[in-house]
């Protein structure tokens, strides 16, 4: 599996291990930073990330910083990526299983280095049920592709 990872400044240390263990497991991995304990932006190493699973050139990403929130957000607003922060083995199997998530965001901050190899390993073996989710999961791609309504003006 070709996966793009990315982390900001908190999650250097947290990437490096992320990566060892995907060489490991035999997958492609493609790095976009952080490269050191140097501040970055998180939306911006998100984006190339995100802009890759949404190409189509990675099957998946994961994406670390120190909550995963941030990057989640920044992820979910490139089209066709469906990210979710995980912070244990359920959320992790879940949101493959039924939520058919192509990015993994997780915390550097908050989550053990056992706890995240096994929620990788997992996220990484579960399949997308489809069925009734995958009704669901295409009602979010067409809530992605409407058109931005406007509210209506306030008094």
């Amino acid at each position: 599996m070709r996966i793009a990872v990315g982390s900001d400044h908190r999650g250097f240390a947290v990437k490096a291990k992320v990566i060892a263990l995907l060489k490991r497991l035999s997958h492609d991995v493609e790095d976009f930073g952080a490269h050191s304990g140097d501040a970055v932006d998180y939306p911006d190493v998100a984006a190339q990330v995100a802009s890759r699973v949404s190409a189509g050139q990675a099957d998946r990403g994961i994406l670390i910083c120190g909550t995963g929130l941030g990057m989640c957000i920044a992820a979910n607003k490139l089209q066709g990526v469906r990210a979710a922060t995980c912070h244990d083995d359920l959320t992790a199997e879940m949101s493959r299983r039924h939520n058919d998530v192509n990015v993994l965001c997780l915390s550097a901050d908050m989550l053990g280095e056992r706890l995240i190899d096994r929620m990788v390993e997992i996220w990484l073996a579960t399949e997308f049920e489809g069925g009734r989710h995958a009704r669901r999961v295409q009602k979010i791609s067409e809530l992605e592709a409407a058109p931005r309504v406007t509210p209506p003006p306030t008094s």
